[in-house]
Parts: C-alpha cells; sequence; structure tokens
C-alpha cells in the first residue's frame, strides 16, 4: 500500500529533520508551487511534498470521478500519504483549499497533525448575506466559472489564473499559474472547481483540535479578509497574520515573508495561545 501510495501521488521525501513538514498545493497546482520555500525548512524537517491524483505528476489512471466529485477524496489522499509516510505529529502546510483539505484530514485523523499552517484558506467561498458571511462570490459569479470552464478552458484558466495571482507588475507569475491550470485534463479540473467553490465547511471548524497559524494576503480576491477572520474567529486554536503580501499566493509572489512567518510561528512550542495578543499584528 505505501509504495502504491507513493506513485500514485508522486510522493517526493527530503530534507535533514526527523519531523515531517507536509506540504499540500492549492486548486490545481503541483508540489513544484512551493519550491520558493520548502530549502529553508530542509534543515530541521523531513520535508514530504505530493500531487493530489489528477494533477501534475501524479498517476492519473488512478483518478475515479466519484472519489473526487468532493473534497473528501482529497482528504483521502492526504490521510493515505500520511498512512504511508508513518506520519505522527507532522506540521502541516496547506494553500488555499489545501489549507481545508488539511483541516478535514486533520478531524479524521488528529495524531497525524501536530500544527496546521493555513495559506489563504476559505470554509465557503460563496457569499452568504442572511448569515453575515462574506466569502468573496454570489451564486452568479461561481456559475460563470464553470461556464467559462466548460466552454471555453483555456480562456478559463487565464482569466482565473491572473484573478488569483494578482501582482501585475510581475506577469510570469500569473503565467505559471495559467500553465499549471491549463496542464490538467478538463474533467478533473471541473470537478475539482466544483468540489473547491461550491463547498462549506464553516460547520467543521469547530470540530477541528489542532493549533493553526492563518496567513491572510492583503488584496485577496478568492479569499479575502473577512474570511481569514471569520477562519480565526472560528477555529479553537489559531494565529492570524495579516501579511504584507497581496494576491492569493504569497508562496510564490512573497516568499522569504512567508517563510518568516512561518518560522516565527513554529518557533514557539505547540499548544502556545497567542492569538489575542498578536492578532493581525504583524504589516
Amino acid at each position: 500500500m505505501s509504495s502504491s501510495v507513493l506513485m500514485r501521488n508522486n510522493v517526493k521525501i527530503l530534507g535533514e529533520g526527523t519531523q515531517y513538514m507536509i506540504f499540500a498545493p492549492g486548486f490545481g497546482c503541483d508540489q513544484n508551487m512551493f519550491r520558493f520555500i520548502t530549502g529553508h525548512f530542509a534543515k530541521d524537517y523531513r520535508i514530504v511534498l505530493f500531487d493530489y491524483v489528477g494533477i501534475g505528476g501524479s498517476d492519473s489512471s488512478a483518478y475515479m470521478p466519484e472519489r473526487y466529485s468532493s473534497l473528501s477524496g482529497y482528504v483521502e489522499d492526504v490521510l493515505d500519504v500520511c498512512s504511508a509516510i508513518g506520519a505522527r505529529n507532522a506540521i502541516f502546510v496547506g494553500h488555499s483549499v489545501g489549507a481545508m483539505v488539511g483541516l478535514l484530514a486533520s478531524i479524521k485523523e488528529p495524531d497525524y497533525f501536530e500544527r496546521m499552517i493555513l495559506i489563504g484558506p476559505s470554509p465557503c467561498y460563496l457569499n452568504d448575506p442572511s448569515n453575515d458571511y462574506y466569502g468573496g462570490f454570489d451564486q452568479e459569479q461561481l456559475e460563470g466559472l464553470i461556464q467559462l470552464l466548460e466552454q471555453n478552458f483555456m480562456g478559463w484558466g487565464s482569466s482565473l489564473a491572473v484573478t488569483v495571482m494578482q501582482n501585475p507588475d510581475r506577469p510570469e507569475l500569473a503565467s505559471e499559474l495559467e500553465a499549471s491550470f491549463c496542464s490538467i485534463d478538463p474533467d478533473v479540473a471541473l470537478r475539482f472547481s466544483m468540489a473547491t467553490f461550491f463547498s462549506d465547511n464553516r460547520k467543521d471548524l469547530s470540530l477541528v483540535s489542532v493549533p493553526s497559524l492563518i496567513l491572510q494576503c492583503r488584496e485577496d480576491v478568492i479569499a479575502p479578509v473577512a474570511v481569514g477572520e471569520y477562519m480565526n474567529r472560528n477555529l479553537k486554536e489559531s494565529e492570524y497574520r495579516l501579511m504584507q503580501a497581496t494576491g492569493h499566493c504569497p508562496h510564490l509572489s512573497h516568499p522569504q515573508e512567508t517563510i518568516d512567518l512561518i518560522s516565527e510561528y513554529l518557533s514557539h512550542p505547540a499548544g502556545s495561545n497567542r492569538r489575542t495578543e498578536e492578532r493581525g499584528n504583524h504589516g
């Protein structure tokens, strides 16, 4: 089982430490997106990189539409990887929907994880005015995104990449993200996008027991500041940092700030709750 999982999810393990640090990509991204930050942590941690089935260098023949029609399939990918490597008390670094996948995995198997690093997380992308929740999108916007994917896949990839990345002064970043999106099989992209953008995991936040750090970017269209603040209010043991970084991918656009904030968080013992006195005072 373990060797097949490692091949299925294109798992790469490196680094000199003993504690695992597992990096989970966001929607439409592979493990290469973390290349600017993993080197810093390789001296002290055992770095684990992987791709979700259907993405990057994973085994595409293992893709099962019914499994990956919801986030639960991606949660199982994470749990399978953790089981295969024998993870215990790992540091989990998840970007975007990868952050929520990690939180859901921690609810099922909390012993796998010591702490969660959540980069641009969102439990729900859909606005819910009746409950005073602003996720960033209304129903028509999300349906339009799906329609564009179905009718003009390349145009969808280009449009979404620009929206996600922001940082217009560095167009090469959006170009890289566009290439990543457009490298996915359109059917896989459609199911993953629907599983991501139409999920609502707000009620699951109260079930999370693993301490977490929320890294929130400014000018993030995908996960606005209000969402990061919501996450911080509803997770039992969390710390919140409003970054100087803009957009939705600080590990690409602002890697040093991302490294600094993760390092600062990990320099304190797990479970030391400093959320009140240090909430959002960075930047």
